[in-house]
């Protein structure tokens, strides 16, 4: 049965920042591990975590860069971590639960977008792989360390899911790649990540939440021309964010939202927007959002994490 989706009155707004939301929230002794946490809402988001109290580790490929993106961030370790490569992965996780540490929160933020047509790993095609497999990947691999009573997992997906179901048929672009409808893809795996892992972990504690962080301009854009960033709307011709964007704060607030708030304890599995749950989407425009129905079917999420069992030779919830 699908998730039932409206706001719950979290009093929090698109406007709220990831420190607003963390107010009065101490999570001193707390491990978080965040993706991606050295750039861009991923970065907004290490810092609010770090200021509330916790202890962040920031898997990076390029450690030396999320080391000084870090600098002067207390609270916070860099540890290599390519999600591209299944192997990095393990190799990763290995020495993480050498450590014995425990994660009371995993945010999976690191993703790419409008990559070109490429096929990494085993053939897998590569927002898929980046996106999704390679999260699916390192939270199976994790999953002795995640804490039982509490922990929470958090996806952070995008009204982009908008753009593309789960194409069964043809996953990897073998038939004909379109970028936006790779990325949109990957993004309805990352809430569908969400449902299945949350109906699988309720049980013994570990919750799942898909989120969309609102309009953002991030260094996840890089790959996009200056003159279709003005086309989509995205800037003015001046190179000025248009309006309706938010800043990295305050797309990192749902997130962090996400992970600490205490009012979604009876609502794992859910696609958050705006730090409260989404509604439905009732069109198809992506600055309203909203969720779609594929994005939070329970027979496709278990389908999909299926699916990714089969491509990663992983599952540690099932």
């Amino acid at each position: 049965m699908a998730i039932t989706h409206h706001k719950i009155g979290s009093g929090f707004d698109a406007h709220s920042t990831a420190d607003e939301v963390l107010a009065g929230i101490d999570l001193s002794g707390k491990t978080v591990l965040i993706t991606g946490g050295y750039s861009g809402l991923g970065l907004a988001a290490t810092s609010a975590l770090a200021r509330a109290g916790a202890h962040v580790i920031v898997p990076a490929r390029r450690p030396s860069v999320a080391t000084e993106a870090l600098r002067g961030i207390p609270r916070t370790e860099v540890r290599e971590l390519d999600l591209a490569d299944p192997d990095s992965i393990r190799r990763f996780s290995d020495r993480f639960l050498e450590t014995g540490q425990p994660l009371d929160i995993v945010i999976a933020n690191a993703g790419v977008m409008a990559y070109p047509a490429t096929l990494i790993g085993p053939g897998w095609e590569a927002h898929l792989a980046i996106n999704h497999l390679g999260h699916y990947a390192l939270v199976n691999r994790l999953r002795p360390a995640l804490v039982p009573t509490g922990a929470r997992v958090v996806s952070v997906a995008s009204a982009g899911h908008f753009l593309s179901d789960i194409r069964w048929d043809d996953p990897h672009f073998h038939h004909g790649y379109d970028h936006w409808l790779a990325y949109g893809q990957s993004k309805t795996a990352n809430a569908l990540f969400a449902v299945h892992l949350d109906a699988l972990g309720a049980a013994s504690g570990v919750h799942g939440f898909a989120v969309h962080p609102g309009s953002i301009l991030t260094p996840l854009q890089r790959r996009i021309p200056r003159e279709q960033q003005i086309a989509q709307g995205w800037i003015t011709p001046d190179g000025s964010q248009a309006d309706g964007f938010k800043t990295p704060e305050q797309g990192a607030a749902t997130a962090v939202w996400a992970a600490t708030s205490p009012l979604l304890d009876d609502h794992g599995g859910a696609y958050c927007q705006d730090c409260d749950v989404a509604e439905s989407a009732v069109s198809d425009d992506m600055l309203v959002g909203g969720v779609k129905p594929w994005a939070i079917d329970p027979d496709s999420a278990s389908r999909l994490w299926a699916l990714s069992g089969e491509l990663t030779g992983l599952d540690a919830f099932s």
